[in-house]
């Protein structure tokens, strides 16, 4: 198992300190990753989206999944992150497969999200053309009217992914191009850790 491996483990230490002590710096969005996807015929997308919680078995990011990249990882799950934070010259990268979480997983994560979000991401149809932005707000207002209140349930359609790693990278920007690069690769016979030319 990923989680269960000495060197992994390692990995998701730094993981875990980088992330922190990007909060702790009051950094802006420090979730933020950007996300690369590819689909079948090998177009390449990528966008930023917000990593919502980091585990031992992955990194999960939420989305409605008839958006590009949610179609992109039905047909091919491999993807990739990459944080970035210029204040620190920081960045990690990471790669592996994304598969959805349980329903139940996202359900509760939907529960502990704003009201407006829940409706905003229930009426959107991610991605595909929208005719004007007063649309989608009155989209949004027959929603919250025909409701009435009431909890905004979770489409079927939106949900959770976790990315499982088997490649993850740091970086630390340093002056002269000395910069650092610290490799974690998973291979049939484990994790190993590398170090690289930057």
């Amino acid at each position: 198992m990923t989680d269960s491996d000495p060197v992994y483990q390692e990995a998701f230490r730094q993981l875990t300190e980088w992330l922190q002590e990007a909060e702790a710096r009051g950094l802006r969005e420090p979730q933020a990753a950007t996300l690369s996807t590819c689909g079948a015929d090998g177009r390449v997308t990528s966008r930023v989206v917000l990593v919502r919680r980091v585990e031992p078995k992955g990194l999960v990011f939420f989305t409605n999944s008839l958006s590009v990249k949610g179609r992109q990882l039905a047909e091919n799950p491999r993807a990739a992150l990459c944080y970035y934070w210029d204040e620190t010259g920081q960045q990690i990268r990471v790669e592996g497969v994304a598969h959805p979480i349980a329903p139940e997983e996202s359900d509760a994560y939907w529960e502990t999200r704003p009201r407006d979000a829940q409706l905003g991401s229930a009426v959107s149809r991610q991605s595909e053309v929208l005719v004007s932005r007063e649309a989608f707000i009155g989209e949004v207002l027959a929603l919250e009217a025909e409701l009435q209140g009431r909890p905004v349930p979770r489409p079927d359609h939106w949900f959770g992914y976790r990315l499982e790693p088997d490649h993850i990278e740091f970086f630390i920007n340093r002056p002269a191009r000395m910069h650092e690069r610290t490799v974690y690769v998973k291979s049939p016979e484990g994790w190993r850790r590398e170090w690289r030319y930057p």
